[in-house]
């Protein structure tokens, strides 16, 4: 994926905390990006990889179908580090034994380090107990020939190991995870210490790379971005105009499942304080027609996409010889639209999965190797204004996937009046700012109420809030109560079709941050 000439490459076993570790070493300047755990040799080899992470998994290395990695990661002298089932897989495919423990360990323990090297650096020998977090039902019961144990904790004998030789390290516990509390030491030692990289992964060296690359690719032909307004896209645009000034027309497809104001709003802004080439195509009939007697989420959003794409591609028609098509994927859309082990993805983005197998144009994603608050990132580094860096993410596919069943004028109507009360008493309490993502959503279920002396059998709106760093993970956020309970009893005071409201408590995983 990248040009990167320092990385490490994480092998995914299907951790839960896999994207974490990718964002702990990039907080380190250093650049890491994610693969499955059966990568070939020889594309891992192509990659040139500084080091290799093996991550956590659900498994048992001794199943018959646990995943398993090419052994010859071993053979290529680069440094490894194995976490947890990555630790025990490295185990076993040099030699050793794991087994099931009779007692597990999930949660808080205390290590012990014998070893104060390696990644161990720095780290004294006093206080003799550091808090770190397991999370595992099996162990390691006998190293692999050459390992030696350099940590141990109540339950595992062989809690960290080094090889005496070679630059292998494995640990039974997660340093990614915040519970860890020497995690990010560990993990640095890891890649300053063992991988000899250098902390030169940098927005200033991504925008001075990319826009480079964007130029070459492109050439003299024009290319056409997918404006939303949203911080993405906003950003892939100015990247792309960086790179190729006049080459660049932006297209703003108004799909009628924006909410209330939304169009009006990115076109004002997009024309007073951008330098940008802007059109605007008004689509919301299309997009009504296309969704019309459709409940399924994937079909929604492949329809979503697919008229987006037909949309661009009329578009770049007219303005002439149009090859390429600029958007907004991120990293995490590229991430959850991958099927790990045989299984479907979490879910299908407008942008990645989306997207028609023979589409005409080519596209430029600048942003697919970056996590969401990089972007904010780098869009103040390219001087874009903080209104349009901090506004709170909006799916692609828009209100389409906050309505649970179909989408029609008259639910949206009703979605829209609610949303607009959310975002309303979120910016006015000063909480807008403080969370991921706040928004309402429009059940497909209906519920007795009484209203005045009338009984009613009305819509549910849930209130959805996350705090998030990157949105692989998310948790709901804690508002107060009052804030809750004014946003409830204006929704039911004021949208005409809503009788009650409910606040979603779910974290990510195992739920998704948007509904659908």
């Amino acid at each position: 994926m990248s040009t990167h000439t320092e990385k490490i490459i994480i092998l995914d076993f299907g951790s839960q905390t896999t994207q974490l570790i990718a964002r702990r070493i990039r907080e380190q300047k250093v650049y890491s990006e994610i693969h499955p755990y059966n990568l070939e040799l020889d594309r891992l080899k192509a990659m040139q990889p500084s080091g290799i992470v093996l991550s956590g998994g659900p498994a048992s290395v001794y199943d018959e179908d646990a995943p398993i990695s090419d052994p010859g990661i071993f053979e290529l002298g680069i440094p490894i580090l194995g976490i947890c089932y990555g630790a025990q897989l490295m185990t076993q495919q040099l030699g050793g034994r794991v087994e099931k423990a009779v007692k597990r360990e999930f949660g808080k323990a205390n290590l012990s380090i014998a070893y104060t090297a390696g990644i161990f650096a720095g780290m004294e020998t006093a206080p003799t107990t550091y808090q770190v977090w397991m999370s595992h039902g099996d162990r390691i019961e006998e190293p692999a020939p050459g390992f030696v144990a350099t940590a141990t904790s109540a339950h595992s004998p062989y809690a960290a190991l080094r090889h005496t030789d070679k630059p292998f390290v494995a640990v039974q516990f997660h340093p990614e995870v915040a519970h860890t509390l020497i995690g990010t030491d560990i993990l640095r030692n890891f890649i300053f210490g063992l991988c000899g990289c250098h902390p030169t992964w940098t927005m200033q060296s991504f925008i001075d790379t990319t826009v480079d690359e964007i130029r070459d690719r492109a050439g003299s032909d024009q290319v056409i971005c997918a404006l939303s307004g949203g911080v993405d896209s906003s950003v892939t645009a100015a990247l792309v105009h960086r790179a190729i000034g006049d080459q660049l027309t932006c297209i703003y497809v108004n799909n009628g499942l924006m909410r209330t104001g939304e169009s009006e709003s990115v076109l004002r802004f997009f024309r007073e304080k951008t330098d940008l080439r802007v059109i605007d195509v008004d689509a919301t009939g299309y997009f009504l027609d296309q969704l019309a007697g459709i409940t399924n989420p994937e079909e929604k959003r492949k329809r979503i996409g697919y008229g987006f794409i037909k949309i661009f591609e009329e578009e770049a028609r007219k303005l002439g010889d149009v090859k390429f098509l600029a958007q907004g994927t991120l990293y995490p859309d590229v991430i959850e639209s991958v099927v790990f082990r045989g299984k479907a993805p979490i879910k299908s983005h407008h942008n990645v999965g989306g997207l028609p197998e023979r589409m005409q144009l080519d596209l430029i994603e600048p942003l697919r190797e970056l996590f969401k608050d990089e972007v904010r990132e780098l869009g103040l580094e390219l001087g874009l204004p903080e209104e349009a860096i901090f506004r709170q993410p909006f799916p692609g596919p828009g209100l389409a996937i906050r309505i649970m069943g179909e989408v029609t004028a008259e639910r949206l109507h009703i979605l829209r009046q609610a949303d607009v009360i959310v975002l309303e008493e979120m910016k006015a309490s000063g909480w807008y700012r403080k969370v991921w993502q706040s928004f309402a959503v429009l059940l497909p279920t209906q519920t007795v109420g009484v209203m005045g002396d009338s009984r009613t059998y009305e819509n549910v709106i849930a209130i959805r809030c996350v705090d998030s760093r990157d949105a692989m993970t998310a948790d709901w956020s804690r508002l107060p109560w009052e804030i809750l309970g004014t946003i409830s009893n204006r929704i039911i005071n004021e949208v005409r079709g809503v009788n009650r409201v409910v606040y979603d408590i779910s974290s990510k995983p195992p739920a998704t941050i948007e509904w659908e």
